[in-house]
């Protein structure tokens, strides 16, 4: 009996021989929804049989977490020691880094932990070099880096589908889906827009794949049937990535235009010539989301030197969860000065979400 990854790789070249059309639709919509229930199994088998545990220890810290991928030699570790000011063991060579080696970015009151794993090389999601090892690691984190050598660019490609085959979903969100299952009345779908690359019977086909033979679905926006999939497996992580070529000063300017249109990187760098790095500094912080909330004690001033940093989307309760672990167990009620108050001091519970620039004054029991 064929393997799983057999099985996979069948299905696979069955897609690449077909060509994409109305017609053949519903069939590779089918294909697809195998595959990935071929995929959970596997996993599921190799969780099962024991063997290395997935990814590093690595203690989260800091106002944000991104991690470094890239393949061998892309200069990652330079990266890292380029922002960070630390010494990451670099040498000339392929797979120079074999652990996880953390660094600190501090900016504009931000402190970003930065993670330099082991190159992945084409394969990493099943197992080869370290590449599982590496891929489970950027489920902790809040962002991705992805570091190319400009001399070998088609890398990239490769590099995001081993990330993406490991249920990793770049600068994106959540579609809005909502899949329920029922007890019986079959599979029964409402939508609020247009479907324009998926219709009934592909729904019903791919959701009978997975087991589903009663549910209902609500789907409030044109989605793929990959992202369709996404939503019934409701596994992956969502984050942004930035992706940088590094070794600017190997290539052209000719060259560097001509692949800024075909790739489209976020920034080039040279990190051994400390090339473009205070720009990528600032595009680090922005793609985190970050902002600054400042803090007040009951009857003083608040303190506009020192912010604390939060992601866009913290609320009250994130920012007493940053201040001590008994701040919300102990919470009675804050009042907030700022863009996200109506009025100046409005008291407000952990619920509220905050914005840039807000002041807060956290009252405690």
């Amino acid at each position: 009996m064929a393997t799983y990854a057999e099985q996979i790789a069948d299905l696979e070249a069955q897609i690449l021989k077909t060509q994409y059309n109305k017609a053949t639709q519903h069939h590779i919509g089918l294909v697809k929804a195998k595959i990935a229930h071929l995929r959970e199994k596997a996993e599921t088998r190799a969780k099962a049989s024991g063997g290395p545990g997935d990814g590093y220890q690595v203690r989260k810290t800091g106002d944000g977490t991104v991690i470094l991928l890239g393949f061998p030699s892309t200069g990652k570790s330079t990266v890292l020691n380029t922002l960070c000011g630390t010494e990451s063991e670099v040498a000339a060579y392929a797979f120079t880094t074999l652990t996880c080696i953390p660094g600190m970015l501090n900016y504009k009151h931000a402190k970003i932990q930065i993670l330099d794993v082991p190159g992945i090389v084409a394969g990493a999601a099943t197992g080869r070099g370290r590449g599982k090892e590496v891929l489970a690691v950027m489920r902790n984190a809040d962002m991705c880096m992805f570091i190319v050598d400009v001399l070998r660019p088609n890398e990239f490609a490769v590099i995001r589908r081993e990330a993406e085959s490991v249920g990793i979903r770049f600068n994106t969100r959540r579609p809005d889906v909502k899949i329920k299952r029922t007890a019986r009345g079959g599979i029964k779908i409402a939508k609020t827009c247009r479907l324009t690359m998926l219709d009934d019977e592909t729904i019903v086909g791919v959701l009978k794949e997975f087991r589903y033979n009663s549910a209902d679905v609500i789907i409030r926006e044109d989605i793929s049937v990959d992202q369709l999939i996404d939503c019934i497996e409701d596994n992956k992580k969502y984050m942004p990535a930035i992706t940088v070529f590094n070794k600017m000063d190997l290539v052209t300017t000719e060259q560097m235009a001509a692949l800024e249109r075909e790739y489209r990187p976020d920034i080039f760098i040279s990190a051994q010539r400390k090339e473009n790095i205070e720009a990528l500094r600032q595009l680090i912080y922005d793609k985190l989301d970050l902002m600054s909330v400042y803090l007040k004690e009951p009857g003083k001033e608040a303190d506009m030197n020192v912010p604390l940093i939060m992601f866009r989307t913290g609320t009250i309760r994130d920012l007493c969860e940053k201040l001590h672990k008994d701040f919300v167990t102990k919470f009675k009620f804050s009042r907030v000065w700022g863009k996200s108050a109506k009025f100046g001091g409005q008291k407000l519970m952990l619920g509220h979400h905050l914005k840039d620039g807000d002041v807060v004054e956290i009252h405690v029991k």
